[in-house]
């Protein structure tokens, strides 16, 4: 098995699909910059219809009306397609899904939350790659008939044999002309479960697609387009004063996003690292700017990178009997957060007690309460706000801790945490 000469990978998320002139300047990219190369472009759900997907599924699952926000949602796709597009081109495929949608969430039934979840949430991404590869003339794929995954609901874990061999056999040989005459448009976050349902691979998993794609095929190199200059040091919605990363190697990014830096998913990097894909991460506003390089490479110290993470649960656990926690009490709690897959962002412990961060669920963290209540006396703080600092320095710890109530922190020799109010 080898790769695909020269082939890349572009990943365009929710705000460069967001409407039709958005789609148009993906177009222009593609043209501009992709032309010359074997090209598969992953796309995300356009601007917030999988937060709108979200409200409906849960209207839905709760027995209430979902009428308005669905037709909603019918209109603004429908509309976008007849801005760019003869509407016959793409009419039969909105139809199909829409239809299928409406369906799946007529006939739903209060069960397995995140399964059902998995089937209503992933029409998104189905929806905007029709509208894309119409637009842009590329040759339309169903990405869950290629990345094969377990039956984890809303966090598939990949079958990676599976998967190589399906995307190499059915993308490497795929009917049609070559991909460098007609790029290969498909879906982010979405898979396939072995018994046919639709799986997705978490909120933001389409960077991960991504990757999937570039390790499986050897890709040449990756491109996350962005709204954004490249890696920044912080958020610029929140932090006026960010800079940039011209470059940074793969292991400081899996750390920043390890911690929540909102710029790449998590899972993202461990794939091109493994294969030495460089990854680039780019302006789609200013698509000739440099952006940044994401390698295996060596750099000086950087700029403290910040990380916030909000709408976070404060857990602390403390065994009724008073005893020290221990070995024994700490698997049973673990055992518990992991059954209520609820992630530890951060971790704390002392004598009798142990504190867990985690970003909160109303759901998930009533049904940790369910599993420990009778072993262990339990508090929550919700509302509450994470900030991580990487490679800080006094002036940064200072800078975003005052005037802050902080109720709990914690600090490595790279690495400052803390969660407050």
């Amino acid at each position: 098995m080898s790769e695909l000469t020269g082939l890349q990978v572009y990943k365009f998320g929710g705000a460069s699909v967001k409407d039709a002139a958005a789609i148009l300047n993906l177009r222009r990219i593609v043209r501009e910059y992709g032309s010359n190369a074997s090209l598969l472009i992953v796309v995300s759900a356009m601007g917030k219809t999988t937060n709108a997907l979200e409200e409906i599924f849960q209207l839905a699952y709760a027995g209430q009306d979902y009428a308005r926000p669905l037709a909603g949602l019918e209109m603004f796709h429908r509309e976008v397609a007849a801005e760019l597009l003869d509407p016959s081109e793409v009419e039969m495929a909105l139809n199909e899904y829409l239809g299928d949608l409406r369906q799946s969430l007529a006939e739903l039934i209060p069960g397995n939350f995140d399964q059902q979840y998995d089937q209503i949430v992933s029409y998104g991404e189905l929806l905007s790659s029709r509208i894309v590869a119409a637009a842009i003339d590329g040759n339309w794929q169903d990405c869950r008939e290629l990345i094969q995954t377990d039956t984890t609901w809303r966090e598939g874990k990949v079958d990676w044999v599976g998967t190589e061999a399906a995307i190499w056999n059915m993308l490497r040989h795929k009917g049609g002309p070559p991909m460098h005459q007609v790029p290969v448009v498909t879906q982010g976050f979405i898979g396939r479960a072995p018994d046919g349902l639709t799986t997705t691979l978490g909120r933001e998993g389409s960077d991960y697609t991504a990757a999937i794609f570039a390790y499986c095929l050897r890709a040449e190199s990756v491109t996350i387009w962005k709204d954004v200059a490249g890696l920044l040091n912080a958020d610029p919605k929140i932090f006026p004063d960010t800079v940039r990363y011209p470059e940074i190697s793969y292991r400081e990014t899996i750390e920043m996003a390890y911690y929540g830096a909102s710029v790449i998913h998590p899972k993202t990097l461990k794939p091109l690292a493994e294969r030495n894909i460089p990854l680039r991460v780019k302006s789609f506003l200013d698509p000739e700017a440099e952006g940044t390089l994401i390698h295996d490479c060596r750099h000086a110290a950087l700029a403290p990178a910040i990380i916030r993470k909000t709408d976070q649960c404060l857990l602390s656990f403390a065994s009724k009997d008073f005893a020290f926690i221990s070995e024994e009490n700490l698997e049973v709690i673990f055992g518990a957060l992991a059954q209520a897959k609820l992630k530890i962002n951060v971790m704390q412990n002392s004598a009798i007690s142990f504190s867990v961060c985690t970003d909160f669920s109303e759901r998930r963290i009533s049904q940790l309460l369910d599993l420990l209540r009778e072993q262990f006396t339990l508090h929550y703080n919700t509302g509450l706000t994470l900030f991580t600092i990487k490679n800080y320095d006094a002036a940064s710890v200072a800078r975003l801790t005052a005037g802050r109530e902080l109720l709990l922190e914690q600090r490595t020799r790279g690495t400052f945490q803390f969660v407050c109010k």
